[in-house]
């Protein structure tokens, strides 16, 4: 019997020690799973178009990500970037990007900065449930808008163009500038859609439209016909969107001064930096809003130190840093998750959420911010410098 009693005993004490060994085995799983990096899988534009908005920002946002994991991380997980060139955005290597870094186990998705150049990469990983986040994207179509329903899994850190155009009209209203002509450059939804918020903001307040023309840039042979008839016209200011890395802003600018017109030209975020700059004649009278300056006189030193750390052709290098501010926020409001669709319900709710680029908010209709300040840049003979910042009152309707 105290055989017996001593044989149990011994197998109780077995089985307790297996049931201790099972219990840390599963308490070290848990720590390693929940240690484990955040993966961001960034597909960019490292050599094409796009390639002057996408490389700041990514360079800008891996600073980001060490100042974040200096502090712990996210809930002590480290944050880790992995990237993949689209090589200009063809579409096939844009599609191969985003299930490489899918398949390297990419718990968010980064893409490029313009909505239609993206849209390869955002549909695979919205898809398979994987929240999308492009740095400066500008439009309403980052979202369900374009992607339907699987579109809330998409958001974008950029300034949504009904906010850009309306903060344009806004700046040029208080600068006493009462007529305008519209130069649309019809090649991006994005270019479109803030020369339509411009005017609608534009007419609300009661200024008055005296031209619209539209050109076509990357490659387009209709900008100088654009310019004679803008000329044709007089207004107390030129609204225009385009971008110098798509070819025809310096034609633009350029043809309007060589004719003798020196009238106020007022450009979007797309107009900012001055790689573009022609030498002669030098541009003068040209105003663009962005995020923030890289001309050393930003309004915040810590802008001015990231921007000189990135060499930032323009200020949408700040919209990398503020994405992965966003990023952060959303995980710790989601107790660590980075399930698509917990993430992206907590996003639709932001409201003034602080980041390095200032307070965003988004909706369930705009996933893309609105309601940040702008800084509004003047170049006179190829000298950049910040001349005020405006915040838009309104976001129209277009």
């Amino acid at each position: 019997m105290r055989r017996l009693s001593s044989r149990l005993g011994l197998i109780l004490l077995v089985v307790a020690a297996a049931l201790v060994v099972l219990a840390a085995t599963a308490a070290a799983r848990t720590t390693a799973s929940a240690a484990s990096p955040v993966v961001i899988g960034w597909a960019y534009d490292g050599k094409g178009a796009m390639a002057p908005f996408d490389n700041p920002a990514l360079a800008a946002a891996q600073l980001r990500v060490k100042y974040w994991n200096a502090k712990g991380g996210v809930d002590g997980r480290q944050l880790q970037i992995k990237t993949c060139d689209t090589q200009g955005n063809k579409p096939a290597i844009a599609k191969a990007c985003a299930l490489k870094l899918i398949g390297q186990g990419a718990n968010v998705i980064f893409t490029t900065c313009d909505v239609d150049f993206a849209a390869p990469v955002v549909q695979e990983a919205i898809n398979r449930g994987i929240l999308a986040i492009a740095p400066c994207i500008g439009t309403d179509q980052m979202g369900p808008k374009r992607f339907g329903a699987k579109g809330k899994l998409a958001f974008s850190f950029g300034n949504v163009a009904q906010d850009e155009g309306s903060a344009m009209a806004q700046y040029a209203w208080g600068r006493g500038w009462r007529s305008a002509s519209l130069a649309t450059d019809g090649v991006i939804v994005y270019f479109k859609n803030v020369v339509q918020a411009f005017k609608a903001r534009w007419l609300q307040l009661g200024g008055k439209i005296v031209d619209q023309e539209t050109y076509h840039s990357l490659g387009g042979n209709d900008v100088q016909n654009a310019i004679s008839r803008l000329n044709a016209h007089k207004a107390d200011v030129i609204v225009t969107s385009t971008a110098g890395a798509f070819g025809a802003l310096s034609t633009l600018v350029s043809g309007l001064r060589t004719l003798g017109n020196n009238t106020p030209i007022l450009n979007s975020w797309a107009g900012d930096g001055n790689y573009w700059l022609p030498k002669k004649p030098p541009v003068t009278n040209y105003y663009f809003v962005t995020y923030a300056s890289v001309f050393g006189d930003d309004p915040n030193p810590a802008v001015n130190k990231l921007a000189k750390q990135v060499h930032a052709g323009t200020g949408g290098f700040l919209a990398g840093p503020a994405a992965i501010d966003g990023l952060v926020t959303a995980i710790r409001r989601a107790g660590g998750s980075t399930n698509g669709a917990t993430l992206a319900a907590i996003m639709e709710k932001f409201h003034k959420v602080p980041t390095l680029s200032g307070l965003v908010s988004f909706s369930a209709t705009l996933h893309t911010v609105f309601g940040r300040q702008y800084r509004v840049i003047k170049i006179q003979n190829n000298k950049a410098h910040v001349v005020g910042t405006v915040v838009a009152k309104v976001v129209p309707k277009i």
